[in-house]
């Protein structure tokens, strides 16, 4: 993290999402895909959204996507953007993009997983430019 960069706030964990950030301390950003109707579903939860199958397994994303929206924060006290990326695996998920030019970033531009250390020190998975 660069002194620069506006400190992230410990997420809410609970039994449906425990091995996601445990994975995400690990360096990885895991999914949760149905093995009912095969679809990947975001955020992780036990019963599938799209078929409501409780049979469901966690895989290891590629940690690739490109931004679907983004807009950058600038009246903070530490300017951030927040954004919808898209991931190869097809769900579209909410996260921060680092280590750019805030004037750079392009909505279809192609990104990748970093991770960051929130308050408490949990990894959070955020993107930046690949």
């Amino acid at each position: 993290m660069s002194p620069n960069e506006r400190k992230l706030t410990a997420p809410s964990m609970n039994m449906e999402s425990e091995a996601y950030w445990a994975a995400a301390n690990d360096g990885k950003l895991l999914m949760k895909r149905c093995k009912g109707c095969g679809k990947t579903h975001f955020y992780p939860r036990a019963i599938c959204p799209h078929c409501q199958s409780s049979d469901t397994e966690w895989y290891e994303a590629s940690g690739k996507g490109v931004i679907y929206s983004y807009s950058v924060m600038r009246r903070s006290d530490t300017p951030y953007a927040l954004a919808y990326i898209t991931v190869d695996e097809g769900i579209t998920m909410m996260s921060n993009i680092v280590d750019c030019d805030y004037d750079n970033l392009a909505i279809g531009q192609a990104v990748e997983v970093t991770f960051r250390e929130a308050d408490g020190g949990q990894s959070i998975p955020v993107f930046r430019p690949a």
